[in-house]
């Protein structure tokens, strides 16, 4: 049978998408082009705002467009937050929760057995009663919805243990994406994500190492270490049992707001530096609390690790990060800042800001522009704020227009284009150690291109294969805006 999967969202739902296809295919269905026609249709759905249900909705109704006797089936968060919708859309067959995603493939397959049998049955004259219950009222966060008309749910938040995945291949031949802990604990007022993937639990260190072990054996040479909240990785662990090696998860509070999660994160990724084989590691979106003098040290001290950072800010304002419930202050962000700077020799440090929040005046908005000109950091990722039904930011007084949000995105665009270009030209004179990648045609001549550990992209014209081949070459300056060149004396493959 041929299986079309399509991907909203986050690089988790990739990594876990890259799962269930690869399950698929052990199970001997074709993967075929999503805008193909095909047997089953696999959207992964993303609720992270308004927007982003709407797109879930439309994906799941145009593979049913594409096929109308194909099984369409929905999985992921728009799942767990948009429970009654989906329950009540004729045209998704199947919808499976977050924490059964690694399950998806015999679910899938259980699925087909069953209508067959009820067809069967139907054709015979004989009566079929699906298994499942009904859908109990006021239950939320399903783990199968849909079977044959029947539903079997469990609470999401009940869910204490990592749903274990393991990944093989991923569509890119150098870098794989490694899910290591899944679920969040801080429930920031603009958010809806804790309540669709639950509260934090983490992967053993066993499992992930034998994830990176496999794909160092398939040629990868750099891992990304992702998850929803990696900065609580290990924070529902037990803390004897994972000194001997043996964690075991423990069931938390919904008071739990922990960010002691920098100690066990960095455990890992100093035995995983020592025992994976991997060549670089590099990490996810981190909270800046957890960036201390003791971490930066510990994390400067592992040489696989790439001098690539990602603390979320979201504001430059006190006053609007108290209202977002970030429980960090711009100057114990700037702080983290200083402290990755000064342990690494001028790393790449980017991050998220959201504009256009509930109540933001223009002097606050001020106050972030200046605060975010003085950091000068690598790359800001600009978001204009979007309501999210369900969450307490979208119940607050003072939302703004979509012009001032429109407005504002602009000033930082601009801040973040400039502060870009600094930071790569600053690149021109220094050795850097490049990933290639792949061949591409740039003002009519092929270079070979590939990414520094800070990821800035580079290029190198050069008639040799490249591709997942790490060289130290110097840059010598800028080919395009966003790409930089090198020269390398000596090419050794």
């Amino acid at each position: 049978m041929k299986a079309a999967l399509h991907n909203l969202g986050c690089k988790v739902n990739a990594y876990e998408l890259d799962v269930i296809q690869q399950k698929l295919e052990e199970k001997g269905y074709e993967i075929v082009p999503f805008d193909s026609e095909a047997d089953i249709y696999i959207v992964n759905t993303c609720t992270v705002t308004n927007i982003a249900d709407r797109k879930s909705r439309q994906m799941l109704h145009q593979a049913r467009k594409r096929n109308p006797d194909a099984v369409v089936v929905a999985v992921g968060c728009y799942v767990q937050t948009g429970t009654e919708q989906v329950l009540q859309d004729a045209g998704v067959d199947l919808v499976i929760g977050n924490h059964k995603k690694g399950q998806a493939a015999e679910l899938i397959t259980e699925f087909l057995e069953s209508r067959a049998v009820a067809e069967n049955s139907k054709s015979t004259g004989e009566s079929f009663e699906p298994q499942g219950s009904r859908l109990q009222e006021g239950s939320k966060m399903p783990e199968i919805l849909k079977t044959l008309g029947g539903s079997s749910l469990t609470d999401i938040n009940h869910v204490y243990n990592y749903e274990e995945m393991t990944l093989q291949k991923t569509a890119e031949h150098t870098r794989a994406y490694i899910k290591i802990q899944d679920g969040c604990n801080q429930f920031c007022s603009y958010c809806i994500i804790p309540y669709a993937r639950g509260r934090v639990r983490s992967r053993h260190y066993e499992d992930i190492l034998k994830e990176v072990r496999g794909l160092v054996a398939a040629g990868y040479q750099e891992i990304v270490l992702t998850g929803i909240h990696i900065s609580s990785y290990g924070i529902d662990f037990e803390d004897e049992p994972w000194e001997r090696g043996e964690c075991v998860n423990r069931p938390q509070s919904d008071e739990r707001h922990d960010y002691s999660g920098a100690s066990k994160l960095v455990d890992m990724l100093e035995r995983l530096a020592k025992e994976s084989g991997i060549r670089r590691i590099r990490l996810g979106s981190l909270e800046p609390r957890i960036i201390t003098e003791e971490t930066a040290e510990r994390l400067a001290a592992i040489p696989q690790l790439c001098p690539h950072f990602h603390l979320s800010l979201q504001s430059g304002c006190d006053g609007t990060l108290r209202r977002m419930n970030r429980r960090y202050s711009t100057a114990e962000y700037a702080r983290s800042v200083a402290q990755l700077r000064r342990v690494f020799d001028h790393p790449a440090i980017t991050t998220d800001v959201i504009v256009g929040f509930p109540q933001e005046t223009e002097e606050e908005f001020a106050e972030t522009v200046r605060f975010l000109e003085k950091l000068s950091l690598y790359e800001m990722h600009i978001f204009k704020y979007s309501a999210r039904k369900g969450t307490v930011a979208a119940g607050m007084k003072g939302q703004l227009t979509e012009a001032v949000k429109g407005a504002r995105s602009d000033v930082l665009l601009a801040m973040t284009d400039r502060h870009s270009t600094l930071y790569r030209r600053a690149q021109t004179g220094r050795r850097a150690e490049i990933l290639f990648e792949e061949i591409k045609e740039i003002d009519g001549r092929e270079y070979w291109v590939g990414h520094t550990r800070e990821y800035v992209k580079a290029a190198l014209a050069s008639e040799e294969n490249l591709e997942n081949k790490l060289l130290v070459c110097e840059i010598t300056g800028m080919l395009t805006d966003e790409i930089v060149t090198c020269r390398c004396e000596e090419i050794s493959l």
